[in-house]
């Protein structure tokens, strides 16, 4: 997650890919100029199912999850966690 420097909300995600292709390019930035700046979130409470739904529907590979009570992050959800939760039945 990355946040502006005077907020503790989230401004966007930075993934392996982000990392990956900035490293690719020889680029020597900031997190946020390589951060994914759709930031879709997701209560923790809510279910798998529910995260795999709107990653589909929006294309994005990570959620954030945010706490219900509090409004802030708690951590984030990728394709891959959930495709572990699937295969693990």
């Amino acid at each position: 997650m990355v946040t502006a420097s005077n907020a503790e909300r989230p401004i966007g995600v930075v993934s392996a890919l982000d990392v990956a292709a900035a490293v690719a390019t020889g680029a020597d930035c900031a997190a946020r100029e390589v951060a994914a700046t759709e930031t879709l979130s997701i209560s923790a409470d809510e279910a798998v199912r529910t995260a795999a739904q709107l990653m589909s529907e929006h294309g994005v590979s990570h959620l954030l999850v945010i706490d219900k009570a509090g409004g802030y992050p708690v951590g984030v959800v990728s394709t891959l966690d959930v495709a572990t939760v699937y295969a693990a039945g």
